[in-house]
């Protein structure tokens, strides 16, 4: 935990972190292109909180929040911000700010530009209740962010500010963060939406366990997308990802080496095709799968990377009953 330098406010509590990697002496990590990094999640931050945006905010970003609203709210915010001082207080690019206290609930939306308030903008029907779980996305576009609730469109809001200058989130007020998450956008246009793979992180059903097994009741049809989040244990052997038939064979599977740090397709017969990417499967560190069904296959994206396809027969993929998956990783989310 580390604190910025100058005054601190009665109460405040303001938390920096890093994600280390462990490797053996003398080991040295792949050069890794910025846009294959994603940033860990957070898990049940105490509020107020205070974090740095790696590698800053950019179209294309997408940052979730999980959580619950107190039964006994008044309001709470959501600041992305320009720096982290205190004093003087940072410009604010987007504030969202949920206000639950009046007769009519609603939300405040504005900018915080050299000390002084811009023009607010206010969105009544407030899509959050007090006592409720939600689920929001900030979806950061190149004029405007766009904000989900619970999967729905709610709201847009244009940038008085340049995106490229936010680099730190806040979130304070009368709100319990459960998760929350720096994701980028589904690169695939055939299986896109206005919130792409917006899923949560940590669900109420029981804790996902490794080896996992996932049913895919119907098979897999074009334009479906199967997400898979998890980090890199310490120590890591093997991470498999295998799309299995009734008879549990498995028609493809996507394989991570720690050997040789290759990623790779796996086919039935043991033949495996290399995949062209950086290799990212490193101790503490976090990723996003993305597989998106095609006619005839299926395409790949890596930290909202795509890496090309395989090709898959069409009556196989429509047999497909589990997706497994095995190996030194910790799940956070698997959705089909």
């Amino acid at each position: 935990v580390s604190q910025p330098s100058g005054g601190r406010a009665p109460g405040t509590r303001i938390y920096s972190w890093s994600c280390p990697t462990l490797m053996s002496p003398g080991e040295k990590l792949d050069p890794i292109p910025d846009s294959f990094i994603l940033q860990p999640p957070v898990f049940h931050p105490v509020v107020p909180y205070v974090t740095t945006i790696f590698g800053g905010l950019h179209a294309g970003k997408m940052v979730m929040l999980q959580g619950v609203v107190p039964l006994d709210a008044h309001r709470f915010q959501v600041d992305f911000q320009c720096g982290c001082s205190l004093c003087p207080r940072p410009d604010i690019a987007f504030h969202f700010n949920p206000r639950f206290h009046t007769t009519k609930p609603h939300v405040i939306c504005n900018t915080l530009h050299g000390g002084r308030w811009q023009r607010e903008a206010r969105w009544p029907h407030l899509a959050l209740q007090k006592g409720s779980s939600f689920l929001i996305l900030f979806l950061f576009g190149n004029e405007e962010v766009k904000v989900s609730v619970n999967g729905q469109h709610f709201l847009h809001f244009r940038y008085q500010l340049p995106l490229s200058h936010v680099d730190t989130l806040g979130i304070f007020g009368d709100i319990l963060v459960e998760a929350v998450g720096f994701l980028n956008i589904n690169p695939f246009v055939e299986g896109s939406r206005e919130y792409p793979a917006g899923h949560p992180f940590l669900l109420m059903s029981p804790r996902l366990e490794v080896p996992c097994s996932h049913a895919l009741p119907q098979g897999l049809w074009p334009g479906q997308v199967i997400i898979v989040r998890a980090l890199v244990l310490q120590e890591p052997k093997h991470f498999t990802l295998s799309l299995r038939d009734q008879a549990s064979r498995a028609p493809v599977s996507l394989r991570a080496s720690f050997t040789d740090r290759t990623l790779a397709w796996i086919s039935p017969w043991g033949q495996k095709k290399l995949i062209s990417a950086p290799f990212l499967f490193y101790p503490q560190r976090f990723f996003e799968v993305l597989l998106l069904c095609q006619e005839g296959g299926l395409k790949l994206a890596l930290n909202g990377q795509g890496l090309g396809a395989t090709s898959v027969n069409q009556q196989a993929l429509e047999q497909l009953r589990e997706l497994r998956i095995s190996g030194s990783v910790q799940l956070y989310c698997v959705h089909s």
